[in-house]
């Protein structure tokens, strides 16, 4: 049995190498990362495309609802008008999606648009929902108790509208829940995709050292108890280390969030154990609006 278990790596990592090296010359860059977060993806230099060059299938936009327009910014955004969540991010994807049916050509698996509301959660949630409307062709949605999947998920954070996604039989979006309260809510992933947490409320541990067993316990409590109820964990604000990336995968953390796009996308690659789940698909759908 040990035999047949090393062979059956060798040839999931041969695989990885031959896709990296050989199988998708200059496009090695481009094979999703199902455990990566892009955070604060607006920062970077090409909003989105700087995340998707790199495989991230998590990204994250911050929105300020300001006169009728959804305005992707971190603070106020009192010179930035011209940068909304439309042009920056929706758009963007629903023409990739049009031109190859996926938003990564062949990867069948949603990629997740997290939202974060700087502004009052139901305004700026019904504000929000005619537009997301626009591109309902290419977002899941929920649909009378069925969870329809498409190529774009979207979670919104920050100021999270609870009370109209949960009386909403009909929505094209969900709530990341904060991971210290997963199982006082009974509702289960048709209104929670995913639950986070800022790690210095959970963990000490920088990174120097080994990791406390208390806290490595207490990060895998939390952990079980979201699988359990569907929901993908993510720890944001995590210390930059590969040590710290190293234990959070191995307690089940299914989201690395980070800045540093090409040094995670680096550690992902190389560490083949993540790569085990990527699932890439002949056949794409195609989406149109």
């Amino acid at each position: 049995m040990r035999t047949k278990s090393l062979i059956v790596k060798f040839l999931k990592t041969a695989t990885l190498l031959f896709l990296i090296g050989n199988g998708l010359p200059g496009q090695a860059q481009k094979i999703p990362l199902q455990n990566g977060f892009a955070h604060n993806d607006y920062w970077h230099k090409r909003p989105l495309f700087d995340a998707l060059d790199n495989g991230y299938t998590h990204i994250e936009a911050d929105i300020f609802y300001i006169n009728g327009e959804m305005v992707v910014a971190h603070f106020f955004p009192f010179f930035q008008g011209n940068r909304t969540l439309e042009k920056l991010y929706l758009k963007p994807l629903a023409d990739r999606i049009k031109k190859q049916g996926n938003v990564f050509e062949g990867y069948d698996t949603p990629v997740t648009l997290m939202i974060d509301i700087k502004t009052g959660a139901e305004d700026t949630y019904r504000a929000l929902k005619p537009l997301l409307q626009k591109y309902s062709s290419i977002l899941s949605s929920y649909e009378n108790g069925r969870l329809q999947k498409r190529q774009v998920t979207i979670v919104l954070s920050g100021n999270k509208p609870y009370r109209s996604i949960k009386n909403e039989k009909q929505r094209l979006a969900f709530i990341d829940e904060d991971l210290r309260d997963v199982g006082k809510d009974k509702c289960d992933a048709n209104v929670y995709q995913m639950a986070s947490c800022k790690y210095s409320s959970l963990l000490n541990w920088d990174g120097n050292g080994t990791m406390p067993d208390d806290e490595r316990r207490l990060l895998c409590s939390y952990v079980t108890k979201a699988h359990s109820m569907g929901k993908k964990v993510r720890l944001w604000a995590s210390p930059e280390k590969e040590c710290v990336w190293k234990q959070l995968l191995s307690c089940g953390v299914d989201l690395i969030n980070t800045d540093e796009l090409a040094m995670l996308r680096k550690f992902l690659i190389t560490n083949t154990s993540v790569n085990e789940n990527i699932n890439l698909t002949k056949k794409a759908r195609v989406a149109s609006l």
